[in-house]
Order: structure tokens, then C-alpha cells, then sequence
């Protein structure tokens, strides 16, 4: 089968596996990493292996990330940024949702300041707030979408009914939500983005757990394909969905190069069943 390298939204095309840029980041996603040097190496790397999709957040580190993607990429050429605004940052490890739009207005103006940029290519809500009215953080999502702050809108960890009810207010490009081969929570979202062309985005696109585990089911399928778990959990996404955009993020140079070479990989039919069979 002939499985599509490239995905369109909001006018916007790029390669359908990018780059998570949560792990440039300290422990905890807090600071900077230990290695800065080698962090902007791996952005440059992961551009020049033919990634031009780049997933951040203002959260990530907090500010870090932006502000190592601008030192590595800007100026960006064909490269789109992704980034998310709707979580406040108070220690390592700690997410607490904030979807005020006042607080989200500010957060976009400050990341268009980090990634040095006129307009966001893409600006995700990280959290739907609940202690917000939905429909006041939406509007305030369709407020910057007219007023040219951001150039397409996206949710993160959003239900259907969610994503139904933002459409109502604002154009929905993309959903990010935990997906993977051994967590498929989010199969009615993948389907409803599929059906309605929606990007989908899965964070944490390596399988892990036991069937991942050395010598376990995914192991030996990727072994007998001269492959590692990391690449079979992304050649497999990218089959499963033609609007299936993976992100995955390291910070070291040797998984960059591992992680981008899932791009040409095509599993054969009876190792897609089998992989499907196993998560199911």
C-alpha cells in the first residue's frame, strides 16, 4: 500500500513524522538540559533528516524550548512550529491547567516573542481548563486566528465531544493526544480526526511496557525486520492513519537519526496485523 508522506492543514504542508521538543529540556522538564550543545545539534539534525514539523510548548522547560528551537531553526524557512499555551509551571514534574484568556492572550504574545515569529504556525491548547467556561477559552483561540496572531488552532488532550464543540466556535487542525501501540485510549478521537481531516498527534508515539519490553512480542516482530521497537511504534502510526503526525523527541543525536529513519520504513502487511493484534 502506498502510504502518504505529507499532511495539509489550515494551508500549511509538512512531513507527517516531526519532532517532540518536551526532552530539550532539564529533569522534570524544568530548565535547561544538561547538554545544550548537543540539544540545538539534535533540532539542526532532525531538519536536515527532512523533519519540518517541530512540536513545543511554553511549558517545556517553562520557555527553554522555544527559546533553543529559535537559537537551532530561526530563521525557519519550510519549517513549521507547533506550540501549546494552558499550562502553568510551579516545579519539576508539576502541570496545573490555566486556560483564562487573558493568561492564554499573554502566553501566545510572549511565545511569538521566544520563536521570534509575526504569527504562530500553530497554536494548541494544552489543557481544556475546567475550571473555564470551554467555550470562553475557544473564542479566545478564534479571537487570535482572526486577528493573525496564529495561522491554525489545535486541542491537546481533547475528547470528541471537545473537539465537536470548539469546531462550533474555531477551526480545529490538529488534536495531540496520548497514543501509542500499548495505550490506544484515544481510537474514537483518531477516527473522528480521520473522518473530519484533522491532524492527529500523538504524544508518547513509542510503544512501551511490557509488550516492548527486550525480548518480548515487539521486540522480535522488530528484530525480524532488522529494526528497533522505536522504529516498528512509528512506521506502524504512520500506517495507521493518514492523518497521523508523530512526534517523537530525544535529546540525543544517535536517537534523532534512529527516530527519523521510521520515515521510510514500511511494514509489511502481516507485521501490521500482528502489532495490531497485540495493542488491541
Amino acid at each position: 500500500m502506498s502510504i502518504p508522506t505529507t499532511f495539509t492543514y489550515a494551508n500549511q504542508t509538512v512531513n507527517r513524522l516531526g519532532y517532540g521538543a518536551m526532552r530539550i529540556t532539564g529533569a522534570g522538564v524544568w530548565g535547561y538540559p544538561d547538554d545544550v550543545a548537543e540539544c540545538l545539534d539534535v533540532l539542526r539534525r532532525a531538519v536536515e533528516l527532512g523533519v519540518n514539523f517541530v512540536d513545543t510548548a511554553d511549558s517545556y522547560g517553562p520557555n527553554v524550548s522555544e527559546e533553543l528551537i529559535a537559537r537551532a531553526l530561526h530563521p525557519y524557512g519550510d519549517v513549521k512550529i507547533a506550540t501549546k499555551a494552558g499550562l502553568l509551571r510551579t516545579g519539576p514534574g508539576v502541570w496545573v491547567a490555566c486556560g483564562r484568556p487573558d493568561y492564554l492572550r499573554q502566553q501566545c504574545e510572549l511565545s511569538l516573542r521566544r520563536l521570534a515569529q509575526d504569527s504562530l504556525d500553530l497554536f494548541q491548547l494544552h489543557r481544556i481548563d475546567p475550571t473555564v467556561p470551554a467555550e470562553e477559552q475557544f473564542a479566545l483561540l478564534r479571537a487570535l486566528l482572526d486577528e493573525g496572531k496564529v495561522r491554525a488552532v489545535g486541542l491537546s488532550n481533547a475528547s470528541v465531544d471537545q473537539i465537536v464543540a470548539a469546531r462550533e466556535i474555531v477551526p480545529v487542525s490538529t488534536v495531540q493526544n496520548l497514543y501509542n501501540i500499548t495505550n490506544r485510549t484515544s481510537e474514537d478521537v483518531l477516527d473522528y480526526c480521520q473522518e473530519n481531516r484533522i491532524g492527529f498527534i500523538p504524544w508518547y508515539p513509542v510503544a512501551s511496557g511490557d509488550l516492548a519490553r527486550a525480548g518480548g512480542p515487539l521486540d522480535a516482530l522488530a528484530s525480524a525486520q532488522g529494526i528497533t521497537v522505536a522504529q516498528l511504534s512509528l512506521a506502524w502510526l504512520l500506517r495507521r492513519s493518514p492523518v497521523m503526525l508523530p512526534i517523537p523527541g530525544t535529546s540525543k543525536l544517535a536517537h534523532v537519526e534512529e527516530n527519523c529513519a521510521a520515515a521510510h520504513i514500511e511494514i509489511d502487511d502481516a507485521t501490521y496485523e500482528a502489532i495490531d493484534a497485540l495493542g488491541a
